[in-house]
């Protein structure tokens, strides 16, 4: 990898995923980066290089055919972020490989199956709502575990037919895992080897028990044509599909709910009329990226671009929350939170072929909790400064541990 000056040392921890994208941006339209492991990268800030280069088809996500460090055998499952390269999957695929696993999946997320998930979503909302309001009155509760969580993980599980409980547990208990980047490697070891092990018991179930869901439409693919879908690729995209399918809308819903209690301003735009739900959740995605920063794309040759020399190999790291507020795209105010604003546009679901299956979905799910949530609580607020919230402990995850809020219900409703 070509060196242009010293790495910036990613913190894993994510303490303060904004001021590092800003120092990031400072620096040019691309960095090198030292990742976990001392792994570097090239971190793209600049939303126009980053569009480019996420529609280059020089450009791959596939690491055993493009990735130097891979194909020198730096990269061994001790590594902390092993998880998010070595599984095969449409995440990590290239071509005709990506083309052939997102057509498999791509029918779970139509719009008219999408549009069918709203019935479920309501009545979720409500029950939810409903068990927020039977809080004693005065009590903090944390809104992300409360509320923010159950919705993307009832709905991604029942997409793919996890019915029991304990099941979802582990399985969100795993999820979180792998996007705690500041684990140990032994943890991501043990974190990556038991993801497996938990999809595979799903496979084994569904293959004896099949229902309306995805799992068992990916495994009949599998049996009818074994071409389509390998054992190994059926596995990775139940992993991928579970972690994906919940923890993007869970940040979006903890993130635009943290933004409109902490921008008063903001919110009696929207609850007056004079700004929309969907201005919330799109400058949410903007300024408040879900996914900070997502592991890793490969320069498949030599690429010259925006003044930056991507050498072949060289791995790349898509740096959204930093691109999302670049005040080249956005003005000198664009970190400010201003459902107003005309140009929201942002990057948080990716861009090109591997944009996000589930992007729709995320949106209907922002669109119906939100403002069910501030009109069954009109006088909600925080329970705790905003300062003495802690951040996941991600560079890649972008949301907080906790959301304590107090509740105040509508005059008249019940509590």
């Amino acid at each position: 990898m070509e060196q242009q000056a010293q790495p910036v040392v990613i913190d894993p921890a994510g303490r303060d995923i904004h001021s590092e994208g800003a120092r990031l941006r400072a620096r040019g339209p691309a960095v090198l980066v030292e990742l976990p492991g001392k792994v570097t990268a090239w971190a793209v800030t600049d939303p126009v290089l980053l569009k480019s280069l996420l529609t280059d088809p020089r450009v791959s996500k596939d690491p055993r055919q493009h990735w130097a460090a891979w194909a020198n055998g730096e990269i061994t499952p001790q590594w902390s972020l092993f998880a998010w390269v070595a599984v095969t999957n449409m995440f990590t695929a290239y071509g005709g490989d990506h083309r052939r696993l997102r057509k498999l999946v791509s029918p779970a997320f139509s719009a008219r199956r999408t549009e069918s998930l709203r019935p479920r979503i309501e009545a979720m909302t409500a029950e939810l709502l409903d068990g927020l309001a039977s809080s004693p009155a005065g009590q903090a509760v944390d809104l992300r575990e409360e509320y923010c969580y159950p919705i993307p993980i009832g709905v991604i599980s029942d997409l793919f037919g996890v019915s029991d409980e304990e099941t979802r547990r582990e399985m969100r208990r795993l999820v979180d895992s792998i996007f705690n980047t500041a684990k140990s490697p032994e943890e991501a070891a043990v974190t990556f080897q038991e993801s497996r092990d938990l999809l595979a018991g799903l496979v084994a179930l569904k293959r004896e028990q099949p229902g309306d869901d995805l799992t068992s439409a990916l495994i009949a693919a599998r049996e009818e044509d074994g071409s389509r879908l390998t054992e190994g690729e059926l596995v990775d995209t139940l992993m991928l599909m579970v972690s994906a399918g919940h923890e993007t809308t869970v940040n979006l819903l903890d993130n635009a709910v943290h933004a409109l209690l902490t921008h008063p301003d903001q919110l009696a735009l929207v609850t007056s009329g004079r700004a929309s739900w969907s201005d919330v959740v799109e400058e949410t995605l903007r300024v408040q990226a879900p996914v900070a920063s997502l592991p890793l794309r490969y320069a498949v040759e030599d690429i010259e671009a925006a003044g930056v020399r991507f050498a072949k190999g060289d791995a790349i790291l898509a740096s959204y929350a930093a691109a999302g507020r670049h005040p080249a795209a956005h003005g000198p105010d664009a970190d400010r939170f201003d459902v107003t604003r005309l140009d929201k546009e942002h990057l948080a679901f990716g861009h090109g072929v591997h944009y996000c299956l589930g992007a729709p979905l995320a949106r209907m799910e922002a669109a119906i909790a939100l403002p069910a949530l501030f009109a069954r609580f009109p006088g909600l607020s925080l329970a705790a400064s905003p300062d003495e919230l802690e951040p996941v402990r991600s560079f890649i995850s972008n949301g907080h541990r906790r959301l304590p809020v107090r509740l105040t219900a509508a005059p008249g409703a019940t509590a």
